[in-house]
């Protein structure tokens, strides 16, 4: 049996998404979390064994959970759900352990077979997505997306600077010291070639980051 714990803050789409697979005899919904901060807490209490994960969650990062998720529960497979393009989030949800990314507006037609392939040991992506993947593994010649040379921490940290998070709620959030976060920025600047707050936010609109 699937035991599914769906994240996400928008009680419609959850909603929308219980109602996809409420024929489903192998599947049950288990927890709901609508924040990022009760995905931990809420796989303990619901004993889930597959998580669906809003990339965008509220408080803390889709992103964020993710890799605490797989830290803690590496066997647990996680789905991410997103409505950003696959080029913003996909590979570096990938790259950070998630089993499969699905955009919001084909999740009614394709969740249960990505839910399926996914306990069955495959991952779940997208015709756009493989191509997506396959232009990384060849593109070596070819301009890589900016902000694909930055961390984990440091994409995190341009993303809630792009959203305009204060530093101290930023530091807050990932367990950080201000100063920590202030160097960080510091890295992102210099990688990024940003010379302006204004240059990062521009940036951050233009990719789809916030």
């Amino acid at each position: 049996m699937i035991k599914l714990l769906i994240a996400d803050d928008y009680v419609l789409i959850r909603e929308g998404l219980k109602k996809v697979l409420k024929d489903e005899a192998d599947i049950e919904v288990v927890g709901e979390a609508i924040n990022g901060t009760e995905v931990i807490p809420k796989l303990k209490d619901s004993q889930a064994n597959f998580v669906v994960l809003d990339i965008n969650m509220p408080v803390k990062s889709g992103l964020d959970v993710l890799i605490e998720l797989k830290n803690l529960y590496p066997q647990i497979p996680v789905l991410i759900l997103s409505m950003y393009p696959e080029k913003t989030y996909a590979l570096r949800t990938l790259k950070a352990g998630a089993s499969g990314y699905l955009s919001k507006e084909s999740a009614a037609e394709e969740l249960v077979t990505a839910i399926h392939k996914i306990q069955s040991g495959g991952k779940y992506i997208s015709e756009s997505l493989a191509e997506l993947l396959a232009e990384s593994l060849v593109a070596k010649a070819s301009p890589q997306i900016a902000h694909e040379v930055l961390s984990d921490r440091e994409f995190q940290i341009l993303c809630k600077i792009g959203e305009g998070v204060a530093p101290k709620t930023i530091a807050d959030s990932l367990h950080l010291t201000q100063s920590t976060v202030n160097t960080y920025r510091i890295r992102i600047f210099e990688k990024m070639k940003f010379t302006s707050k204004t240059d990062l936010i521009r940036y951050c609109l233009a990719n789809n980051l916030v």
